[in-house]
Protein backbone atom coordinates (compact mmCIF):
# COMPACT_ATOMS: atom_id res chain seq x y z
CA UNK A 1 0.00 0.00 0.00
CA UNK A 2 1.46 3.21 -0.99
CA UNK A 3 1.03 6.43 1.18
CA UNK A 4 0.89 9.93 -0.22
CA UNK A 5 3.77 11.60 -1.57
CA UNK A 6 3.38 14.46 0.89
CA UNK A 7 5.98 14.88 3.47
CA UNK A 8 3.59 16.75 5.43
CA UNK A 9 1.96 15.02 8.43
CA UNK A 10 -1.56 15.52 10.74
CA UNK A 11 -1.47 15.13 14.19
CA UNK A 12 -5.09 15.21 16.08
CA UNK A 13 -7.38 18.31 15.27
CA UNK A 14 -5.88 18.57 12.24
CA UNK A 15 -2.84 20.48 13.77
CA UNK A 16 0.35 20.56 11.11
CA UNK A 17 3.44 19.00 12.29
CA UNK A 18 7.27 18.25 10.75
CA UNK A 19 7.84 14.55 9.99
CA UNK A 20 10.05 12.53 7.66
CA UNK A 21 9.12 12.36 3.72
CA UNK A 22 7.03 8.89 3.82
CA UNK A 23 8.15 5.50 2.59
CA UNK A 24 5.92 2.38 1.65
CA UNK A 25 4.21 1.38 5.00
CA UNK A 26 5.85 -2.35 5.12
CA UNK A 27 2.07 -3.79 7.10
CA UNK A 28 3.06 -7.47 5.13
CA UNK A 29 6.32 -6.95 7.33
CA UNK A 30 4.79 -5.61 10.36
CA UNK A 31 2.45 -8.33 10.11
CA UNK A 32 5.21 -10.75 10.80
CA UNK A 33 6.04 -9.77 14.25
CA UNK A 34 2.85 -11.05 15.52
CA UNK A 35 2.80 -14.16 15.86
CA UNK A 36 -0.53 -14.47 16.68
CA UNK A 37 -1.77 -13.39 13.47
CA UNK A 38 0.01 -16.30 11.21
CA UNK A 39 -3.09 -18.50 12.00
CA UNK A 40 -6.20 -19.61 10.97
CA UNK A 41 -9.54 -19.43 13.00
CA UNK A 42 -12.38 -21.94 11.93
CA UNK A 43 -10.30 -22.55 8.25
CA UNK A 44 -9.74 -18.64 7.50
CA UNK A 45 -7.21 -16.49 7.98
CA UNK A 46 -7.35 -14.55 11.35
CA UNK A 47 -8.54 -10.33 10.70
CA UNK A 48 -8.23 -9.39 14.17
CA UNK A 49 -10.40 -6.52 14.26
CA UNK A 50 -10.86 -5.44 17.88
CA UNK A 51 -7.96 -3.98 18.63
CA UNK A 52 -10.23 -1.16 20.43
CA UNK A 53 -10.29 -4.03 23.09
CA UNK A 54 -6.96 -4.62 23.08
CA UNK A 55 -4.25 -5.00 20.47
CA UNK A 56 -1.77 -8.12 19.63
CA UNK A 57 1.66 -7.90 21.30
CA UNK A 58 5.27 -7.92 18.72
CA UNK A 59 7.79 -10.60 19.12
CA UNK A 60 9.61 -8.01 20.88
CA UNK A 61 7.60 -7.31 23.62
CA UNK A 62 7.20 -11.18 24.02
CA UNK A 63 10.61 -11.81 23.86
CA UNK A 64 11.84 -8.64 26.12
CA UNK A 65 9.19 -9.83 28.61
CA UNK A 66 11.01 -13.27 28.75
CA UNK A 67 14.40 -12.04 28.26
CA UNK A 68 13.68 -10.00 31.04
CA UNK A 69 12.24 -13.14 33.51
CA UNK A 70 15.05 -15.26 32.20
CA UNK A 71 17.99 -13.07 33.22
CA UNK A 72 17.08 -10.10 35.12
CA UNK A 73 14.11 -10.40 37.35
CA UNK A 74 14.31 -9.60 41.06
CA UNK A 75 11.92 -6.83 42.68
CA UNK A 76 12.64 -3.39 43.03
CA UNK A 77 13.85 -0.72 44.63
CA UNK A 78 14.53 -2.94 48.08
CA UNK A 79 17.58 -5.11 47.18
CA UNK A 80 21.10 -4.33 47.80
CA UNK A 81 22.43 -7.23 45.61
CA UNK A 82 23.38 -6.91 41.91
CA UNK A 83 20.18 -8.53 40.16
CA UNK A 84 17.63 -6.36 42.40
CA UNK A 85 19.80 -3.27 41.11
CA UNK A 86 19.68 -4.08 37.02
CA UNK A 87 16.04 -4.98 37.73
CA UNK A 88 15.40 -1.46 39.25
CA UNK A 89 17.58 0.62 36.18
CA UNK A 90 15.75 -1.59 33.56
CA UNK A 91 12.23 -0.87 35.56
CA UNK A 92 12.94 3.01 35.99
CA UNK A 93 14.38 3.45 32.30
CA UNK A 94 10.66 2.95 31.15
CA UNK A 95 9.77 5.86 32.86
CA UNK A 96 12.47 7.67 30.48
CA UNK A 97 10.73 6.20 27.41
CA UNK A 98 7.61 6.55 28.25
CA UNK A 99 7.91 10.71 28.92
CA UNK A 100 10.12 10.53 25.66
CA UNK A 101 7.26 8.76 23.96
CA UNK A 102 4.43 11.94 25.35
CA UNK A 103 6.66 14.57 25.53
CA UNK A 104 6.34 15.08 29.27
CA UNK A 105 8.67 17.85 30.58
CA UNK A 106 10.05 15.47 33.94
CA UNK A 107 10.48 11.96 34.39
CA UNK A 108 8.61 12.55 37.46
CA UNK A 109 5.44 13.18 36.26
CA UNK A 110 5.00 9.17 35.17
CA UNK A 111 3.29 7.35 37.26
CA UNK A 112 3.00 3.44 36.82
CA UNK A 113 -0.90 1.97 37.14
CA UNK A 114 -2.69 -1.18 36.51
CA UNK A 115 -4.02 0.96 33.96
CA UNK A 116 -6.18 3.56 32.92
CA UNK A 117 -9.08 2.55 34.95
CA UNK A 118 -6.79 2.65 37.81
CA UNK A 119 -5.18 6.08 37.04
CA UNK A 120 -8.64 7.61 36.51
CA UNK A 121 -9.28 6.46 40.24
CA UNK A 122 -6.05 7.31 41.34
CA UNK A 123 -7.04 11.29 40.45
CA UNK A 124 -10.75 11.22 41.87
CA UNK A 125 -9.49 9.55 45.10
CA UNK A 126 -6.68 11.44 45.87
CA UNK A 127 -6.77 15.04 43.43
CA UNK A 128 -10.67 14.61 43.95
CA UNK A 129 -11.02 14.00 47.64
CA UNK A 130 -8.51 16.99 48.71
CA UNK A 131 -9.70 19.62 46.31
CA UNK A 132 -12.77 19.24 45.63
CA UNK A 133 -15.88 20.29 48.20
CA UNK A 134 -19.50 19.33 47.83
CA UNK A 135 -21.26 21.42 44.88
CA UNK A 136 -17.71 21.60 43.41
CA UNK A 137 -18.40 20.46 39.28
CA UNK A 138 -16.52 18.10 37.00
CA UNK A 139 -18.03 17.59 33.42
CA UNK A 140 -17.89 14.74 31.08
CA UNK A 141 -18.97 13.54 27.94
CA UNK A 142 -21.63 11.97 26.23
CA UNK A 143 -19.34 9.44 25.06
CA UNK A 144 -17.17 8.40 27.63
CA UNK A 145 -16.18 5.01 28.52
CA UNK A 146 -17.16 3.65 31.50
CA UNK A 147 -13.73 4.27 33.40
CA UNK A 148 -14.40 7.87 33.09
CA UNK A 149 -17.99 7.82 34.49
CA UNK A 150 -17.91 5.50 37.47
CA UNK A 151 -14.82 7.16 39.35
CA UNK A 152 -16.71 10.55 39.74
CA UNK A 153 -20.44 8.94 40.15
CA UNK A 154 -18.05 6.76 42.77
CA UNK A 155 -16.68 10.28 44.38
CA UNK A 156 -20.39 12.41 44.06
CA UNK A 157 -21.72 9.75 46.25
CA UNK A 158 -18.67 10.52 48.98
CA UNK A 159 -18.78 14.25 48.90
CA UNK A 160 -21.60 15.43 46.84
CA UNK A 161 -19.85 16.89 43.82
CA UNK A 162 -22.41 17.98 40.76
CA UNK A 163 -21.31 15.95 37.43
CA UNK A 164 -22.41 17.67 34.12
CA UNK A 165 -22.69 15.70 30.90
CA UNK A 166 -22.01 17.89 27.88
CA UNK A 167 -23.88 16.52 24.88
CA UNK A 168 -22.47 15.26 21.23
CA UNK A 169 -23.62 16.16 17.94
CA UNK A 170 -25.76 13.77 15.62
CA UNK A 171 -22.55 13.00 13.74
CA UNK A 172 -20.96 12.26 17.49
CA UNK A 173 -18.86 15.17 17.46
CA UNK A 174 -17.96 16.95 20.86
CA UNK A 175 -17.88 20.67 20.48
CA UNK A 176 -16.35 23.20 22.38
CA UNK A 177 -18.82 25.39 22.48
CA UNK A 178 -20.95 22.97 24.07
CA UNK A 179 -18.86 22.04 27.05
CA UNK A 180 -17.83 25.70 27.88
CA UNK A 181 -21.91 26.67 28.42
CA UNK A 182 -21.66 24.38 31.11
CA UNK A 183 -18.53 25.91 32.67
CA UNK A 184 -19.45 27.52 36.22
CA UNK A 185 -17.56 29.05 38.92
CA UNK A 186 -17.84 25.78 40.88
CA UNK A 187 -16.07 23.77 37.55
CA UNK A 188 -12.34 22.42 39.00
CA UNK A 189 -12.44 19.78 36.49
CA UNK A 190 -13.10 18.55 32.59
CA UNK A 191 -12.73 14.84 31.70
CA UNK A 192 -12.87 13.40 28.37
CA UNK A 193 -11.96 10.85 26.01
CA UNK A 194 -8.74 11.76 23.47
CA UNK A 195 -10.97 9.41 21.32
CA UNK A 196 -14.19 7.64 21.47
CA UNK A 197 -13.87 3.84 22.12
CA UNK A 198 -17.31 3.28 20.17
CA UNK A 199 -17.32 5.97 17.65
CA UNK A 200 -13.82 7.10 16.64
CA UNK A 201 -14.39 10.54 17.35
CA UNK A 202 -11.17 12.43 17.86
CA UNK A 203 -11.76 15.19 20.56
CA UNK A 204 -10.91 18.61 19.83
CA UNK A 205 -8.02 17.85 23.11
CA UNK A 206 -6.18 21.12 22.73
CA UNK A 207 -8.86 23.59 21.97
CA UNK A 208 -10.73 22.16 25.50
CA UNK A 209 -7.99 22.36 27.78
CA UNK A 210 -7.16 25.71 26.20
CA UNK A 211 -11.06 26.86 27.57
CA UNK A 212 -10.33 24.94 31.07
CA UNK A 213 -6.54 26.59 31.65
CA UNK A 214 -8.54 30.13 30.95
CA UNK A 215 -10.79 29.48 34.08
CA UNK A 216 -8.40 27.65 36.26
CA UNK A 217 -9.97 24.07 35.32
CA UNK A 218 -7.63 20.89 35.64
CA UNK A 219 -7.82 18.79 33.01
CA UNK A 220 -7.96 15.02 32.40
CA UNK A 221 -7.52 13.27 28.91
CA UNK A 222 -8.65 9.68 28.67
CA UNK A 223 -5.98 8.30 26.14
CA UNK A 224 -6.51 4.76 25.92
CA UNK A 225 -7.81 5.03 22.24
CA UNK A 226 -5.88 8.11 21.30
CA UNK A 227 -2.03 6.46 22.27
CA UNK A 228 -2.23 3.86 19.94
CA UNK A 229 -3.57 5.85 16.93
CA UNK A 230 -2.24 9.35 17.08
CA UNK A 231 1.24 11.24 18.48
CA UNK A 232 0.83 12.52 21.71
CA UNK A 233 2.18 15.60 23.40
CA UNK A 234 1.13 16.34 26.45
CA UNK A 235 2.58 19.94 26.53
CA UNK A 236 1.11 20.79 22.90
CA UNK A 237 -2.45 19.12 23.82
CA UNK A 238 -2.22 21.15 27.74
CA UNK A 239 -3.92 18.64 29.62
CA UNK A 240 -3.18 19.05 33.04
CA UNK A 241 -3.97 14.47 33.39
CA UNK A 242 -3.35 11.97 30.50
CA UNK A 243 -3.56 8.66 31.37
CA UNK A 244 -3.73 5.10 28.92
CA UNK A 245 -3.27 1.42 29.08
CA UNK A 246 -0.19 -0.58 28.13
CA UNK A 247 -1.97 -3.54 26.40
CA UNK A 248 -4.46 -1.39 23.64
CA UNK A 249 -0.67 0.04 22.72
CA UNK A 250 0.99 -3.20 21.73
CA UNK A 251 1.99 -3.62 24.91
CA UNK A 252 0.63 -6.30 27.93
CA UNK A 253 -2.15 -5.74 30.31
CA UNK A 254 -1.68 -4.78 33.68
CA UNK A 255 0.29 -2.22 33.45
CA UNK A 256 -1.09 1.50 33.21
CA UNK A 257 0.45 5.17 32.87
CA UNK A 258 -0.83 8.39 34.76
CA UNK A 259 0.72 11.35 33.39
CA UNK A 260 0.50 14.17 35.63
CA UNK A 261 2.24 17.67 35.73
CA UNK A 262 4.45 17.91 38.57
CA UNK A 263 2.90 20.85 40.48
CA UNK A 264 -0.23 18.72 41.09
CA UNK A 265 1.42 15.49 41.60
CA UNK A 266 3.28 16.84 43.92
CA UNK A 267 -0.12 18.57 45.63
CA UNK A 268 -1.74 15.05 46.31
CA UNK A 269 -2.08 12.25 49.14
CA UNK A 270 -0.99 8.91 48.06
CA UNK A 271 -3.79 6.63 47.26
CA UNK A 272 -3.07 3.52 48.59
CA UNK A 273 -0.38 2.69 51.44
CA UNK A 274 1.84 0.13 51.60
CA UNK A 275 5.69 -0.75 50.67
CA UNK A 276 8.02 1.15 48.70
CA UNK A 277 5.66 4.47 48.62
CA UNK A 278 7.09 5.50 52.02
CA UNK A 279 9.69 7.64 53.95
CA UNK A 280 9.48 6.00 57.17
CA UNK A 281 6.86 4.16 59.40
CA UNK A 282 6.06 4.50 62.47
CA UNK A 283 3.21 3.55 64.66
CA UNK A 284 2.38 6.51 65.41
CA UNK A 285 3.41 8.46 61.81
CA UNK A 286 4.20 7.44 58.04
CA UNK A 287 6.06 10.15 55.93
CA UNK A 288 5.78 9.60 52.27
CA UNK A 289 8.01 9.62 49.18
CA UNK A 290 7.48 12.72 47.07
CA UNK A 291 5.81 11.27 43.03
CA UNK A 292 5.42 9.50 41.34
CA UNK A 293 6.50 6.69 43.84
CA UNK A 294 4.05 7.99 46.51
CA UNK A 295 1.66 6.80 44.13
CA UNK A 296 3.24 3.43 43.45
CA UNK A 297 2.51 1.11 46.47
CA UNK A 298 3.65 -2.48 46.64
CA UNK A 299 5.54 -4.68 44.32
CA UNK A 300 4.15 -3.21 40.55
CA UNK A 301 4.11 -5.16 37.40
CA UNK A 302 7.78 -5.11 37.10
CA UNK A 303 7.80 -7.55 33.94
CA UNK A 304 4.83 -6.20 32.59
CA UNK A 305 6.61 -2.52 33.17
CA UNK A 306 9.35 -3.78 30.80
CA UNK A 307 7.21 -4.87 28.04
CA UNK A 308 5.28 -1.89 27.92
CA UNK A 309 8.88 -0.11 27.50
CA UNK A 310 9.12 -2.60 24.40
CA UNK A 311 6.14 -1.72 22.97
CA UNK A 312 6.88 1.85 23.10
CA UNK A 313 9.92 1.34 21.05
CA UNK A 314 8.59 -0.92 18.86
CA UNK A 315 5.94 1.45 17.56
CA UNK A 316 8.35 4.66 17.38
CA UNK A 317 10.77 2.95 15.07
CA UNK A 318 7.77 2.96 12.63
CA UNK A 319 6.65 5.95 13.52
CA UNK A 320 2.91 6.83 15.26
CA UNK A 321 2.92 9.16 12.39
CA UNK A 322 3.31 6.65 9.78
CA UNK A 323 1.01 4.35 11.71
CA UNK A 324 -1.59 6.88 12.11
CA UNK A 325 -1.70 7.40 8.03
CA UNK A 326 -2.11 4.12 7.72
CA UNK A 327 -4.81 3.11 9.80
CA UNK A 328 -6.36 6.39 7.97
CA UNK A 329 -6.29 4.72 4.90
CA UNK A 330 -7.65 1.58 6.02
CA UNK A 331 -10.70 4.06 8.02
CA UNK A 332 -11.52 5.24 4.53
CA UNK A 333 -11.71 2.02 2.80
CA UNK A 334 -13.31 0.36 5.58
CA UNK A 335 -16.07 3.19 5.95
CA UNK A 336 -16.46 2.98 1.77
CA UNK A 337 -17.16 -0.58 1.82
CA UNK A 338 -19.37 -0.77 4.81
CA UNK A 339 -21.28 1.84 3.45
CA UNK A 340 -21.88 -0.03 0.53
CA UNK A 341 -23.60 -2.98 2.29
CA UNK A 342 -27.25 -3.12 2.10
CA UNK A 343 -28.99 -2.36 5.80
CA UNK A 344 -26.02 -1.75 7.22
CA UNK A 345 -25.88 2.22 9.71
CA UNK A 346 -22.36 3.11 10.78
CA UNK A 347 -22.62 4.87 13.95
CA UNK A 348 -20.53 7.66 14.36
CA UNK A 349 -19.56 9.84 10.96
CA UNK A 350 -17.92 12.41 12.91
CA UNK A 351 -15.45 14.01 10.05
CA UNK A 352 -12.24 13.59 12.33
CA UNK A 353 -11.77 9.82 13.34
CA UNK A 354 -9.59 7.46 13.93
CA UNK A 355 -9.47 3.57 14.09
CA UNK A 356 -12.84 2.66 15.08
CA UNK A 357 -16.22 1.44 12.76
CA UNK A 358 -19.19 1.01 15.13
CA UNK A 359 -21.94 -0.11 13.03
CA UNK A 360 -25.90 -2.03 13.41
CA UNK A 361 -27.21 -4.26 10.49
CA UNK A 362 -31.32 -4.53 9.68
CA UNK A 363 -32.65 -7.11 11.86
CA UNK A 364 -29.36 -8.94 12.63
CA UNK A 365 -28.34 -8.27 16.64
CA UNK A 366 -24.51 -7.33 17.04
CA UNK A 367 -23.75 -10.36 18.99
CA UNK A 368 -25.39 -12.59 15.95
CA UNK A 369 -22.99 -10.53 13.46
CA UNK A 370 -19.97 -11.28 15.91
CA UNK A 371 -20.77 -15.07 15.87
CA UNK A 372 -21.46 -15.27 12.28
CA UNK A 373 -18.20 -13.02 11.52
CA UNK A 374 -16.17 -15.51 13.20
CA UNK A 375 -17.18 -18.60 11.75
CA UNK A 376 -15.71 -16.65 8.75
CA UNK A 377 -11.90 -15.85 11.29
CA UNK A 378 -13.30 -12.17 11.32
CA UNK A 379 -12.84 -11.00 15.46
CA UNK A 380 -14.85 -8.08 15.80
CA UNK A 381 -16.58 -6.39 19.16
CA UNK A 382 -20.08 -6.70 20.12
CA UNK A 383 -21.85 -4.95 22.90
CA UNK A 384 -21.97 -2.11 24.68
CA UNK A 385 -18.16 -1.50 24.43
CA UNK A 386 -17.90 -0.21 28.36
CA UNK A 387 -20.56 3.28 27.21
CA UNK A 388 -24.23 2.17 28.24
CA UNK A 389 -24.94 6.11 28.51
CA UNK A 390 -23.59 6.47 25.30
CA UNK A 391 -25.85 3.61 23.84
CA UNK A 392 -28.36 4.84 25.91
CA UNK A 393 -28.57 8.42 23.78
CA UNK A 394 -27.64 6.97 20.51
CA UNK A 395 -31.06 4.79 21.39
CA UNK A 396 -29.17 1.39 21.00
CA UNK A 397 -28.86 -1.93 22.68
CA UNK A 398 -25.45 -2.53 21.38
CA UNK A 399 -23.09 -2.03 18.11
CA UNK A 400 -20.52 -4.47 16.55
CA UNK A 401 -17.22 -2.45 16.49
CA UNK A 402 -14.02 -2.56 14.31
CA UNK A 403 -11.41 -0.99 15.47
CA UNK A 404 -7.49 -1.41 13.38
CA UNK A 405 -4.10 -1.63 14.18
CA UNK A 406 -0.85 -0.77 12.47
CA UNK A 407 -0.87 -4.41 10.83
CA UNK A 408 -4.99 -4.35 9.50
CA UNK A 409 -4.77 -4.87 5.92
CA UNK A 410 -7.56 -3.91 3.15
CA UNK A 411 -7.79 -7.53 3.09
CA UNK A 412 -8.89 -7.95 6.63
CA UNK A 413 -11.74 -4.96 5.73
CA UNK A 414 -12.46 -7.40 2.78
CA UNK A 415 -13.09 -10.68 4.94
CA UNK A 416 -15.03 -7.97 7.06
CA UNK A 417 -17.48 -7.61 3.98
CA UNK A 418 -17.75 -11.09 3.06
CA UNK A 419 -18.97 -12.42 6.46
CA UNK A 420 -21.25 -9.13 6.80
CA UNK A 421 -22.91 -10.29 3.18
CA UNK A 422 -23.27 -13.86 4.80
CA UNK A 423 -24.90 -11.76 7.88
CA UNK A 424 -27.28 -10.10 5.27
CA UNK A 425 -28.06 -13.20 3.45
CA UNK A 426 -29.31 -14.74 6.95
CA UNK A 427 -30.64 -12.10 7.88
CA UNK A 428 -32.68 -10.88 5.13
Amino acid sequence: MNESASPVCYAAEGEMFACAAPTRFAVDQYRKDFPILAQSINGHPLAYLDNGASAQKPRMVIEAMTRFMENDYANIHRGVYQLSQKATDKYEAVRGIVRRFINAEYEDEIVFTHGATESINLVAQTWGRKFLNSGDEIIITALEHHANIVPWQMLREQIGIVLKIAPITPQGEVRVEDIKALITPRTKLIGFAHVSNVLGTILPVADICAIARASNIVTLVDGCQGICHLPVDVRALGCDFYVFSGHKLYGPNGIGILYGRRDILASMPPYQGGGDMIESVTFEKTTYKEAPHRFEAGTPPITETIGLGAAIEYVSTIGMARIARHEDEILVYASEKLSAIDGLKIIGTAPHKSGIVSFTMKDAHPHDIGTILDKCGVAIRAGHHCAQPLMEHLGLAATARASFGLYTMREDIDALVVGLEKVREIFG
